[in-house]
């Protein structure tokens, strides 16, 4: 009987194993196939592969609509990473540090955008703003890529914030120090973690956005998403395999290498200590 249930959990354990792995070849094959291709010698992208070349990036780095998109994503990007770490910072450190009437009804009203479908909520606002006869501007765009990244870096600098014990910051105001001060000195850097994550969460959030964008964004101004959907709506050729592969390298780079500098700042941190005790 047991030898049974053993070959059982056995089986289950491989199907499982074997499920998973379907999934993720289906999920990553495409984009792994993008890569591939956009060093295809050929003007036909498809395998088999006729030649390696880099004539496609050369063709992409001349495309002035291109490069014109990626400084506009770039640009707003930034701005949505910059604004919304300092918005997430602020709310988080006042829902977990303070007790205040509609507390409840704030969290609930910040964390809203993240669970509203993406789609069902631009078209709403693309109707709010017919509706008010506002043009669609820069400023828009800008602020509505705000709201939706803002929900996911409170959410994270939040969970950072629990963990902080509140008896550090207690000490620093017991000692004299005003409650600024104890936040910049104490609490900030121990929320470096959550803020740097949360900043490129929301770089990648905003640069890699399509939906929404396409909802928001003023006549004439396109984004790389929306580039790319303007670019596929006349034919699929291998720079748009490039410039695939650019928005890969940006999107999954950015945050990888974000985390490999917080580490390595974190270790030379934690080697700086003893020699401070020393002293």
């Amino acid at each position: 009987m047991k030898a049974r249930r053993k070959d059982e959990g056995r089986w289950a354990w491989r199907l499982t194993g074997f499920v998973t792995v379907c999934v993720y070849i289906f999920m990553f094959a495409p984009i792994v196939a993008t890569v591939i291709l956009s060093f295809n010698a050929s003007m036909f992208g498809g395998f088999p592969m006729t030649g390696f070349s880099l004539q496609w990036y050369g063709k992409l780095m001349a495309n002035e609509p291109v490069l014109a998109a990626f400084r506009t994503s770039l640009w707003i990007a930034l701005v949505t990473s910059a604004v919304t770490t300092a918005i997430g910072v602020v709310t988080s450190f006042a829902l977990v540090r303070f007790e205040f009437r509609g507390k409840q009804a704030l969290s609930t009203l910040v964390i809203l955008p993240a669970l509203v479908p993406e789609t069902i909520l631009g078209v709403g606002l693309l109707v709010l703003i017919k509706a008010v006869d506002q043009p669609r501007t820069m400023l828009l765009l800008v602020l509505g890529h705000i709201l939706l990244a803002v929900p996911y870096v409170v959410l994270i600098t939040q969970a950072r914030m629990v963990g902080i014990r509140r008896v550090y910051e207690e000490a620093a105001l017991s000692l004299g120090a005003s409650r600024f001060s104890s936040f910049r000195e104490i609490t900030l850097p121990l929320l470096i973690p959550a803020v740097v994550g949360g900043a490129l969460l929301a770089f990648t959030i905003s640069f890699d956005n399509t939906s929404a964008s396409l909802f928001w964004r003023p006549a004439g101004v396109e984004t790389m998403p929306t580039q790319i959907l303007s670019m596929l709506k006349i034919s699929i050729s291998p720079e748009i395999n490039a410039l695939g592969t650019v928005m890969i390298l940006v999107t999954v780079g950015i945050p990888l290498l974000g985390g490999l500098i917080l580490q390595s700042l974190t270790r030379l941190k934690r080697r700086g200590e003893p020699k401070e005790q020393a002293r």
